[in-house]
């Protein structure tokens, strides 16, 4: 895979003094940007507090009230911007630096959902902590994700590799977070909005308590900038110049660590900020070479984390009504500019990753894919049972035999008219998002495709969740085709974006996680616009739950999939083709470019009607396939009837546990699916390094 950070082979000569006015320049415009948007900024409010009345309040001559809103609110939220950008945009660029690549960021290293997960964890003990406790407790969850994501990519790997590993981890760290918010629902109360991301602050105590860890990890990395310089040379050649590599690294990631976990604990995750900051410091960077060095380019980035965070506040009060900006979260305006950002980059990005190697299977023998499927369908006949007369309340076989022949008392019928179609959404759901990625998979011939990491899920969560939100009254059907609706707009975006070049690994991927993270933000918005009712409704159903699930809620799934399964099997061997690479079918006379629009087509529309039916659930399009290929080998008529088993039995027994582990309390399919899908994703990106 590519390393997309360039290795400068020498040097860069000394700043000419053209260049040296020029990035004072610079500098001093970024300046007068930051101060013009904190001036902006205090003006921008729920009160009736103007222009006039911020002047007069800084000059001591305005009303009590007025001058107490900007001392008590306005400033200390123009004080949270600038600090918690500068700190994100700095612990960006130092990560970036020192992993030789540019997608790395507090948010794709998983930094701030390891912090997230160890402030959550602290919660849950009932033990109040001060804010700088806090902030030590952020600060070692967020260092020890950090250090497992560079350890599982390796440092100076390639992009999508540090990308899925940080981005897997994240969404495996945030289910278990999340799973504690239900858990315990005293205990964390609070967090869940402290994890959206606001700068809203009450006075200036934690810009006050929290600056000076800035601070010092500013002065940590300004201490080791000559030693990160040295490594954009090459780890070979800064140890030729006496530099201790690993010793540097180390000092590195403590110090970014200790800067996003400043940031984070006084507003939350705001995301996409140590990501988008560095990047646009770079082309300063080539243009002005007194950038170049770190010991000015780390604050430049911060200043420039100052200015991205500011902005969105300033524009998201300029364009949204004044009583619902309030209610919108910062990190939620800052992740839909880092989406479209991460996707922009993503198409300029040279994609120089190798086409991916042929899976090293051993050939199966036909016995060997009898026995399986057998012990697959026993598997998947016994977690069905159990999950039918397993739950709250524990039923028998001469139950379900009764209710079938509506023989049942009210009690018995009350609890199966209820599980029974939430037992059948789950398994239909996995079976549908298993043979989605099976399609995804063969058709672009990469191996970490799938519906949720490509943004199709994403797409029909979005289309589902709009339609939710704004006619609360619809159908069963009608939410199916808005999910279909969005995958399929957030399809032709990725695909088409990603086809220049034959859908190369980087590129496609991605594209897909941009996607992904933007459609996510908006889901985000839409939750938070919309009236409670509402709200409450779209969030039971994204997070993966299959609670309240009606026969004619899964009857769209069940039909799509039964097409998907024929249609897949019935081309069965052209999909064989397809998976192998771009000359084998056409010298047999397929088309194949139709041949793969139709199986992403279906691919889509099963991905969609999942979503639709049992909200958004990660990692059973990815692992299912990888899973079946393994037990009995490539040829898609064997691989197509135990992925779409596995992916079965996978989410019923996510939704098994979820139900009654912690009965009468439930965690979402997706919640545990996530668990159960994150250590297995991880093993995969290590074994692909051998």
């Amino acid at each position: 895979m590519a390393v997309t950070a360039t290795t400068p082979a020498t040097r860069p000569p000394a700043a000419p003094a053209t260049s040296r006015a020029g990035a004072a320049a610079v500098t001093a415009a970024l300046v007068l940007l930051v101060a013009g948007l904190a001036v902006v900024d205090i003006t921008q409010g729920t009160a009736a507090v103007g222009a006039g009345e911020v002047f007069k309040a800084l000059t001591g001559r305005a009303d009590p009230a007025d001058a107490s809103v900007v001392v008590a609110s306005r400033l200390p939220r123009m004080a949270a911007g600038l600090l918690v950008g500068a700190l994100l945009g700095m612990a960006g660029a130092t990560l970036q630096a020192i992993s030789r690549n540019v997608l790395a960021s507090p948010d794709t290293l998983a930094v701030n959902a390891g912090s997230y997960l160890a402030l959550g964890l602290a919660a849950v003990t009932g033990v109040s902590l001060p804010l700088l406790a806090s902030s030590g407790v952020a600060f070692a969850g967020g260092l020890v994700a950090v250090s497992v994501v560079l350890g599982l990519s390796g440092l100076g790997a390639g992009t999508v590799r540090l990308v899925l590993a940080g981005s897997a981890l994240a969404l495996g760290l945030t289910a278990v977070t999340e799973g504690l918010l239900q858990l315990f629902p005293q205990e964390t109360q609070g967090l869940y909005k402290w994890n959206q991301g606001s700068i809203a602050q009450s006075g200036f105590d934690g810009v006050a308590q929290l600056a000076p860890l800035g601070v010092a990890g500013l002065l940590g990395l300004l201490l080791v900038a000559r030693r990160i310089d040295a490594l954009a040379l090459g780890d070979d050649a800064a140890r030729g110049l006496g530099v201790p590599v690993r010793a540097t690294r180390v000092t590195a990631v403590v110090c970014a660590a200790l800067l996003s976990a400043a940031a984070v604990t006084l507003a939350g995750p705001i995301g996409f900020v140590g990501l988008c900051a560095p990047a646009l410091v770079r082309p300063l960077a080539r243009r002005f070479r007194g950038f170049t060095r770190a010991h000015a380019s780390l604050p430049l980035a911060g200043l420039t984390g100052a200015a991205l965070v500011l902005g969105s506040d300033v524009l998201l009060r300029a364009l949204v009504p004044t009583d619902l900006a309030v209610a919108v979260p910062t990190g939620v305006v800052t992740s839909l500019v880092g989406a479209v950002f991460l996707i922009v980059m993503a198409t300029r990005l040279k994609d120089t990753a190798a086409a991916a190697a042929p899976d090293r299977l051993r050939i199966r023998s036909r016995t060997v894919f009898v026995t399986t499927t057998a012990v697959l369908v026993a598997v998947l006949v016994g977690v069905t049972i159990a999950s039918v007369l397993l739950g709250d309340s524990k039923l028998l076989l001469g139950d379900v035999v009764n209710w079938t022949q509506s023989r049942a008392g009210r009690a018995v019928s009350f609890v199966l008219d209820t599980r029974v179609p939430r037992v059948l959404a789950a398994l239909l759901a996995g079976a549908a998002l298993a043979l989605a990625g099976t399609l995804v998979q063969a058709v672009t011939r990469n191996p970490l495709a799938e519906p949720g990491v490509l943004g199709v899920s994403g797409g029909a969560a979005l289309g589902a969740v709009l339609l939710v939100t704004t006619v609360p009254l619809a159908g069963s059907w009608s939410v199916a085709g808005a999910a279909f609706t969005g995958a399929a707009v957030s399809s032709i975006i990725v695909f088409g974006l990603a086809a220049r070049g034959g859908f190369q690994q980087n590129r496609l991927v991605l594209v897909g996680i941009g996607m992904a993270t933007g459609s996510t933000a908006l889901v985000s918005l839409l939750i938070v616009l919309t009236d409670p009712f509402n709200a409450a409704k779209a969030l039971t159903w994204l997070s993966g739950s299959t609670y309240g699930r009606t026969l004619p809620d899964i009857a769209p799934l069940a039909a799509v999939l039964a097409l998907g399964v024929a249609v897949a099997v019935l081309r069965r061997a052209e999909l064989d083709l397809v998976s192998l690479d771009e000359d084998t079918p056409r010298l047999l006379g397929l088309s194949l470019a139709r041949g793969r629009l139709c199986f992403l087509l279906l691919s889509v529309l099963l991905a969609a009607t999942a979503v639709a039916a049992a909200g958004t659930i990660g990692f059973v399009g990815l692992v299912a396939p990888h899973a079946a290929r393994a037990l009995v080998g490539r040829p898609h008529v064997r691989v197509i009837p135990v992925s779409v088993l596995l992916g079965a039995a996978l989410v019923c027994t996510a939704d098994l546990l979820g139900r009654t582990v912690i009965a009468p309390a439930q965690l979402g399919a997706g919640l545990m699916t996530a668990v159960i899908g994150t250590p297995y994703f991880l093993h995969l990106l290590v074994r692909s390094r051998r």
